[in-house]
């Protein structure tokens, strides 16, 4: 994996007009600095041909059991792409237990999905597939129907010199949503040195974050994601709660434990937490406020913060400033079955 140093500026402090300095995470912890190049596997270069193809798959629901299903049904453009409902809905109307949260920046994920289960974008993209609640197919099955279609078939020899392979299916679709990345954000233009790029209410929020919010030790790097596990209690008071990383690793320390999501972009995608039972950022900070939900396994990174009704305001106003466009993507034409208009794109 070709990656460069996450350190983005690496400097400590940054002056806000000659006043009091805003302290920037560090230490044992990475600075909340500039987003680095796309990491890109050596094994998966990214080409013009094979993004055109992993787009088409991205929309294509034919790579759902029933053809209802594909992966901007939950993971929509309009809606950040990620999915305004608390959890996602798949074939047959099945509702699954967790929230689809967002591919924006996901190339900069070590591993994916809420439980880590997936150590690459390859290997997530393979994932709703063959899953009986999201997609339902088998990858047997989708491989059969892609080699059928003569765009698709004609597009892998091109691109991977094979005909259809599951390994080629995540390879594109990979390499797509590593061009799904959000462009600088009012805290990226600020630490560029436009210091007008956050407003007096984002910079007290950006004191509070990497302070009295506690937030940075989590929320740490250019992704604002410290790429690992904690348990804050949601859901643990359930009958039968959902176990998180615990039911990959098998290790009981991490019961209830779910991957820290990045903040970027995180104001287009409520709602939140891997089982969006958390409407708004708002909620999401009343919820550390509090302290998370006691339970034997709560991380000792979370506690009460006493965060008056003003600082709880700001957070969310350095959280929405941490907010960057991204690429317009439009559906895309995909390739006819064969005997469609002679099975062409």
């Amino acid at each position: 994996m070709q990656r460069i140093p996450l350190f983005g500026l690496g400097i400590a402090t940054v002056m806000v007009l000659s006043l009091e300095p805003v302290v920037l995470a560090e230490g044992q912890f990475l600075t909340n600095g500039l987003l680095p190049s796309v990491p890109v596997p050596v094994d998966n270069p990214q080409t013009d041909a094979k993004i055109r193809l992993g787009k088409q798959l991205y929309f294509d629901t034919r790579l759902s059991a029933d053809n209802t299903i594909s992966c901007a049904t939950c993971h929509i453009p309009k809606t950040g792409w990620a999915n305004n409902s608390p959890t996602d809905t798949g074939i047959k109307g099945q509702v699954g237990g967790r929230n689809s949260g967002s591919i924006i920046n996901s190339a900069y994920m070590r591993v994916q999905f809420w439980d880590g289960r997936a150590a690459s974008l390859e290997e997530q993209a393979l994932g709703p597939i063959h899953n009986p609640i999201e997609m339902g197919e088998t990858l047997e099955n989708v491989i059969s129907k892609l080699n059928a279609i003569p765009g698709y078939l004609e597009q892998f020899r091109t691109v991977f010199g094979t005909d259809v392979t599951t390994e080629g299916i995540g390879k594109a679709i990979a390499s797509f949503e590593r061009t799904i990345i959000a462009g600088p954000s009012p805290y990226d233009l600020y630490l560029q040195g436009q210091k007008d790029a956050l407003s007096p209410a984002a910079l007290r929020g950006l004191r509070i974050f990497n302070g009295k919010g506690h937030c940075s030790p989590c929320h740490s790097g250019p992704s604002f994601s410290d790429q690992s596990y904690h348990n804050l209690g949601v859901g643990m008071d359930k009958a039968n709660p959902d176990l998180g990383r615990e039911a990959v690793s098998k290790d009981p320390k991490d019961r209830g434990r779910f991957k820290t999501p990045t903040l970027r972009n995180t104001a287009q995608t409520p709602p939140y937490l891997h089982d969006g039972s958390e409407a708004s950022l708002r909620d999401v900070v009343e919820l550390y406020n509090r302290g998370g939900v006691p339970n034997p396994s709560l991380d000792a990174l979370v506690f009460p913060l006493h965060l008056t009704e003003s600082e709880k305001a700001d957070l969310v106003v350095f959280m929405e400033a941490l907010t960057g466009p991204v690429p317009e993507v439009a559906v895309p034409d995909l390739p006819k079955n064969a005997g469609e208009n002679g099975g062409g794109q």
